[in-house]
């Protein structure tokens, strides 16, 4: 599949090294690939056909986005992270270095994945009757080597802590960390100190 048959809107910026328009291995009913305007795909990054992406899409180098994903306007995902196959994403989602999001996973508008996030769907390894990854509502924020199980539900605005495994739903607001994750308070609650860089003593 040629960059034209890819329907590329232009204005874009695509690196030479980039792969926009891969066949995917498994059959899928349609294998037109879409991506809007003020596209900037960088090198090393394969977008595979039969997605539907918005404007503004722009990649890190080496980033994957498979087939079957329906993404809003305004993505950013960053180096050597994936977004596997059948998810839908909102608009201004930004996905940071080394995520994985797994095949039907949906992520609403505004979320924030941190830098080493992982995302599971599937209960039962291998078994492909039962894939299903999490929802992600508007506007949460996963923390920095997180991992979300399959089915879960992050809450509107909620905040999962660094290294957290989140397990079972997390309500709206609600902040949660450890593992399994755990809930500690609400995001309402947190304030904004001093950096340690101006600590003294």
């Amino acid at each position: 599949m040629t960059v034209s048959e890819a329907q590329l809107a232009t204005p874009f910026q695509l690196d030479p090294r980039a792969v926009v328009g891969e066949l995917p291995g498994r059959k899928i009913a349609d294998l037109t690939l879409s991506i809007g305007p003020h596209a900037i795909i960088r090198s090393f990054s394969v977008i595979y056909a039969g997605s539907r992406i918005g404007a503004h899409l722009e990649t890190g180098h080496g980033a994957v986005i498979r087939e079957e994903n329906r993404i809003g306007d305004d993505f950013s995902i960053w180096n050597n992270s994936t977004v596997d196959y059948g998810c839908v994403i909102g608009s201004r989602v930004r996905v940071h270095t080394g995520v994985y999001i797994a095949q039907f996973t949906v992520i609403e508008d505004d979320v924030f994945l941190a830098p080493g996030v992982m995302i599971a769907n599937d209960r039962h390894p291998i078994c492909r009757d039962c894939m299903r990854g999490p929802t992600i509502k508007r506007a949460a924020r996963v923390g920095i080597n997180a991992t979300l199980l399959p089915e879960i539900v992050v809450g509107e605005a909620a905040l999962v802590g660094a290294g957290a495994v989140v397990t079972r739903d997390v309500p709206a607001r609600a902040v949660v960390v450890g593992n399994p994750a755990r809930v500690i308070g609400t995001v309402d609650q947190l304030t904004h100190s001093r950096s340690y860089l101006e600590r003294t003593g």
